[in-house]
């Protein structure tokens, strides 16, 4: 079961997502779901409108639903291909 401690090591495709903060003050605010990812973007379905955005994960702090909570990742711990990031020791110092 996916938990906010725990949200590193799995798949992020399908989960509802929103851009709390960004260096592109244009990317914040964006909310939808997780349609695609690749090593360094995510591509989120838009709600209100349906088209699919490509999101930078370096320039961006994304919220995810979770159930009945949320939690802020900050994009940069999400750089690398899905399949590598599930390897990789996370460190400590990231609150969850």
């Amino acid at each position: 079961m996916i938990t906010p401690q725990n949200i590193l090591r799995h798949e992020l495709i399908g989960l509802n997502v929103e851009i709390v903060k960004s260096s592109n003050l244009f990317l914040v605010g964006i909310k939808g779901r997780v349609v695609d990812e690749t090593r360094n973007t995510l591509v989120i379905e838009r709600f209100d409108n349906g088209k699919e955005v490509r999101i930078p994960k370096d320039v961006a702090v994304f919220r995810f639903e979770l159930n009945d909570k949320s939690v802020d990742v900050m994009g940069s711990l999400l750089i690398g291909r899905p399949e590598d990031r599930l390897k990789r020791k996370i460190k400590t110092i990231y609150p969850y």
